[in-house]
């Protein structure tokens, strides 16, 4: 009985982080009768939950629409989260350096699966810039910091997935990716053009730790008409490279 009653649990708790999870997601009106579809629970059930996690601040219920969003208590969590992890705080100095000497915007991003997440970010102080991209995912061949991590966690990796998962990843030319993530891991950069759209160009390097595993990647992000070749290959490319070495040598990180 005792385990019935702590599996019952764990699947509240499971279910409760899926109703979190749902309302970071952009879409449909988050409401009672979508999350209940969505998360496949009763709506009493997902009222119930939906209390708890209110009352407790995590969750807001707008009374005229009845749609639900994250709670401010969960703002302050994941602030705090953020600012504990190590990554974070090894790599903010080195951000504000790069976002103060070019004037750009820079990231710290991590893989998360086949995606990319972008973690934490040093905005720059140009009147055109792009919108800000902490928090939002994007699929890792999208974007030059995907790129840069794939491209040093195996040579081969795309040659061993199979069509239909290249499919499902919705990669567009995977043999063209390939070529281009064996050059990423001879240069030790990756630059991506409009992948996260029309206009927008990013830079990234990867970051390594003790044991040269890939731990995330300083990446830099504006608008075409700024990142121009000549900028990128005096300027920005070597800034990065330079970074990402201070960043990974914070992490244990030593050339061989």
């Amino acid at each position: 009985m005792t385990r019935e009653k702590s599996s019952y649990a764990v699947q509240t708790v499971e279910k409760a982080l899926d109703i979190l999870e749902a309302l970071t997601e952009e879409g449909r009106p988050a409401t009672l009768p979508y999350l209940a579809e969505r998360l496949s629970l009763s709506r009493n059930k997902a009222f119930r939950l939906l209390a708890t996690l209110e009352s407790k601040g995590l969750v807001e219920r707008d009374e005229a629409s009845g749609i639900y969003r994250l709670g401010i208590s969960s703002v302050e969590l994941a602030q705090r989260l953020l600012n504990s992890t190590s990554i974070i705080k090894h790599a903010h100095p080195v951000m504000e350096r790069l976002a103060r000497k070019h004037d750009e915007a820079v990231y710290i991003t991590v893989l998360k699966g086949d995606e990319i997440l972008f973690v934490d970010m040093v905005d720059c102080e140009q009147v055109v810039k792009t919108a800000p991209l902490v928090g939002k995912r994007f699929p890792f061949f999208t974007n030059a910091a995907g790129k840069a991590i794939k491209a040093l966690e195996s040579a081969d990796f795309l040659d061993k997935l199979s069509p239909k998962r290249h499919r499902n990843l919705g990669i567009p030319d995977p043999a063209a990716l390939q070529t281009e993530l064996r050059a990423t891991r001879e240069r030790g950069f990756a630059v991506d053009f409009g992948g996260l759209g029309d206009g927008i160009v990013t830079v990234a390097v990867a970051v390594r730790d003790y044991a040269g595993k890939v731990v995330g990647a300083l990446t830099m992000l504006g608008p075409s008409f700024r990142m121009i070749t000549s900028r990128l290959e005096n300027e920005i490319i070597p800034s990065l490279m330079e970074g990402a070495e201070i960043l990974s040598m914070k992490f244990g990180y030593a050339k061989h």
